[in-house]
């Protein structure tokens, strides 16, 4: 393992009521989060190469810790997001380096196929930061009712030479979509959009 990972947090989010209706089968998001060491913390460093192999590492661990938590098969999951916190000693370029260039991959493999864009975003902060993870449909950018996020925080973390690295997957929508626009059920899986 070439990350040194402090701790994992996994939580599932199962909305049961919206508006007082039922929802049958319940809205469940699946979140893993890993509170990682910065090997770049406090230094600039031209090349990020461990980060971006940890990104690798993280993706495929991350995304199949939230599969299990929501107890599915892979190609049940409907949408993903990912995001990253970084301690003070980091730079917002150390977030970069773990979610862009191979985090997705092994990512998509945990969630079957996975198409679309995975969305992200990414932050500084301390101890309790919030972060927002944008969440889409895993295979079809264009389904409106895959359009969502959820908040991803560790009470004590990042630490200043740290970096939280957050997944979710989700094995469905919103609850109670009505805003239109292509349907899960019309997916053509050919480009990620439609």
């Amino acid at each position: 393992m070439t990350s040194k990972i402090r701790k994992i947090v996994v939580q599932v989010d199962e909305v049961l009521y919206e508006m007082g209706r039922p929802i049958s089968p319940p809205a469940r998001k699946a979140l893993a989060m890993a509170v990682i060491e910065n090997p770049y913390a406090g230094r600039y460093s031209e090349n990020l190469d461990e980060l971006i192999a940890i990104g690798e590492e993280l993706g495929a661990l991350l995304g199949e810790k939230c599969v299990q938590a929501l107890g599915i098969a892979p190609g049940q999951a409907h949408s993903y997001g990912k995001a990253a916190i970084v301690g003070e000693n980091g730079e917002l370029e150390h977030a970069a380096a773990i979610l862009h260039p191979k985090l997705g991959a092994p990512l998509r493999k945990a969630v079957e196929k996975g198409a679309a864009l995975v969305p992200s975003s990414k932050k500084r902060g301390g101890l309790g930061t919030a972060i927002d993870v944008p969440l889409g449909h895993k295979d079809a950018a264009f389904v409106r009712s895959h359009f969502d996020a959820m908040e991803a925080r560790v009470s004590d973390a990042p630490r200043p030479n740290e970096i939280v690295v957050a997944v979710v997957v989700t094995d469905s929508g919103r609850p109670l979509p009505r805003i239109g626009g292509l349907q899960a059920s019309e997916i053509k899986g050919e480009d990620g959009l439609r």
